[in-house]
């Protein structure tokens, strides 16, 4: 595995939840999903309520994390592409995910798990990031 791809795997480890996308019938979405690298696969948890993961299982998605607003000088996000499938992770995998949240819009987290196979992974810095105090609107 390349450097750069031990970076970006390294800086996922700071942050437990990111972003994953796909489409679904030929319109895009997005999602939040806890993730953790094992083996150099990416297992993510999600809720199952959404349906998403129907979409996502053998679909190409993009999972995406960040430090943005971490108050950091350096901004990083790292993405991985690849192909998801819908997994039983095993006891102790669930055990390193930790508790689940209690609801999801409101109605009881009922976690799925995805395993993607990285094809590319992506990682990108911006230094010395200006901090800004709120949004701006125009």
């Amino acid at each position: 595995m390349p450097t750069d791809n031990y970076r970006a795997i390294e800086l996922l480890s700071r942050t437990p939840y990111g972003r994953v996308s796909a489409s679904r019938r030929a319109l895009p979405f997005t999602t939040v999903a806890r993730h953790l690298v094992l083996d150099g696969r990416l297992v993510l948890r999600l809720h199952q309520g959404y349906g998403y993961h129907q979409a996502l299982d053998g679909s190409v998605v993009a999972y995406e994390a960040d430090n943005v607003n971490s108050g950091e000088d350096d901004t990083w996000s790292v993405q991985f592409t690849g192909t998801a499938r819908v997994v039983e992770p095993t006891p102790l995998e669930r055990q390193l995910f930790g508790s689940s949240p209690r609801l999801a819009d409101g109605a009881p987290y009922a976690p799925v798990f995805l395993r993607v196979e990285p094809e590319f992974v992506t990682l990108h810095y911006l230094t010395d990031v200006p901090v800004f105090r709120g949004a701006h609107s125009v």
